[in-house]
């Protein structure tokens, strides 16, 4: 059959970049800003909306579909939805996730006019929502006319699958249903332009960082949550394989590293850690942090005992070594690949911790059935289980500390939002991840008080 002129609309021109993205699910709340939006969605061949109870639960879902599936996406009306679901992208932007938000905004007709629309506060002013929405996405776009709607869509889209982060589209309701020329059924493929790594820097950060880390007698590795951004798992545990050092991860990098590496040693999280994790990475005379973030919540409220001459601070693309030098335009990818080539064995540390580990005796069963549920007892259980095919999603609050203590076996999913620590995140996201990765078997620990929130 030959191409339609309805299938080259606004609407299906967008349902096509997201499938093409593998943002096959969209998640939120029908609106009258945008049904027409929705209609044009739907009509699209293996494009499925996810209809949520309110906006806020649509962004948490695209959120968690984000973790399993790369990209996420969610649509909401104009500004009464928009700054509803204003604090998932929040949060989606703290934890640097490409969460596609569209909105359907008001009638191109409305521009320029004084006139006051319904869903708003009152001021014949339609810019409130896009100014909220530019403080946490990457990039903005506002369609109000189809000529540069191919345009301003397709940089959008672009922008957070390159910084891996929110972004914000607005398309006027009445443009959906309109074709246009540039709205071709196969729509003009476009390329992103991948990032490089100087090579000089590369060069210069991994026989420094050899050096450094060679020199040492007891060096530790230590992953961190940009670990995920930054596309570097992989490398990182080439350089743990390599090295033999010890590997431990910060408490919001759970998951980011298989915790079935031959000496990975736990969560380090200052005075809270797995046992002996913290006395091995502080007395070691050399660490190397692969995408930290040091904020209070990770470092117990500052009082991690880290000496940042003994640090190699490897972020997305900066590497820095002790108090210097700094090495900027260096991908962590490229640096940890070459670097792993570079390191000779040192298993010092190691020997160290298995000198002082004792293993942790299980749980106790409970006694007598009359005895109250003790959580020692529930994550005993929750512990068995978890495979290869199961994820855990931990919420803000305690599930933090009893979900650290799993055990995590090879292919288990753990996610969690340390940085933003939004109650009630892990209800909505829930729905994203398993509908992003329906062969796995989702777990959330939840708090009765969070739960209830949501």
């Amino acid at each position: 059959m030959g191409e339609k002129t309805w299938d080259r609309t606004l609407g299906r021109h967008l349902a096509r970049r997201l499938l093409e993205i593998g943002a096959c699910d969209v998640f939120g709340v029908p609106g009258d800003f945008n049904l027409v939006l929705l209609d044009q969605l739907i009509a699209e061949p293996g494009l499925r909306f996810v209809g949520c109870c309110n906006e806020l639960n649509a962004g948490y879902a695209a959120d968690g579909y984000a973790r399993a599936k790369g990209v996420g996406a969610c649509v909401v009306t104009f500004t009464v939805g928009g700054l509803s679901v204003l604090n998932a992208i929040a949060g989606a932007y703290s934890e640097s996730l490409p969460v596609i938000c569209i909105v359907g905004g008001p009638n191109s007709n409305d521009y320029g006019t004084n006139r006051i629309l319904h869903h708003t506060i009152g001021l014949p002013d339609f810019s409130q929502e896009f100014r909220c929405f530019q403080t946490v996405t990457a990039a903005q776009a506002v369609v109000n006319n189809t000529d540069d709607a191919q345009e301003l869509i397709d940089h959008a889209i672009s922008t957070a699958l390159k910084e891996s982060k929110p972004v914000y589209i607005s398309i006027s309701c009445n443009l959906p249903a309109i074709p246009h020329p540039t709205f071709s059924f196969e729509p003009v493929k476009y390329s992103i332009a991948r990032k490089l790594s100087n090579q000089q820097s590369l060069c210069a950060a991994v026989e420094a960082a050899a050096n450094f880390l060679n020199a040492a007698v007891k060096p530790v590795l230590v992953g961190g949550p940009k670990l995920r951004v930054a596309k570097a798992g992989a490398a990182f545990i080439q350089v743990a394989e390599a090295s033999g050092f010890p590997v431990a991860v910060m408490p919001s990098a759970k998951g980011q590293v298989p915790e079935t590496l031959p000496r990975f040693i736990g969560t380090y999280w200052g005075a809270i850690s797995t046992p002996y994790c913290c006395e091995i990475v502080e007395s070691a005379d050399a660490y190397l942090f692969a995408g930290p973030i040091f904020n209070d919540y990770s470092s117990v409220g500052y009082s991690l005992l880290v000496k940042k001459e003994k640090a190699i601070i490897v972020q997305p693309e900066r590497v820095t070594i002790g108090n210097g030098p700094a090495f900027g335009c260096v991908l962590m990818k490229d640096f940890l690949e070459a670097l792993a080539k570079k390191l000779r064995k040192n298993s010092a540390a190691y020997e160290n911790f298995l000198r002082m580990y004792l293993p942790i005796g299980s749980c106790l069963a409970m006694a007598d059935s009359e005895e109250p549920l003790q959580v020692k007892v529930l994550f005993q259980h929750i512990q068995k289980m978890l495979t290869s095919s199961t994820a855990v999603l931990a919420e803000t609050g305690d599930s933090w500390f009893n979900c650290q203590k799993l055990k995590l076996p090879e292919g288990c999913g753990y996610e969690f939002q340390m940085q933003y620590g939004s109650i009630g995140w892990s209800v909505g996201a829930l729905l994203g991840y398993a509908q992003a990765a329906p062969q796995k078997r989702v777990i959330a620990c939840i708090g009765d008080g969070s739960f209830q929130y949501r």
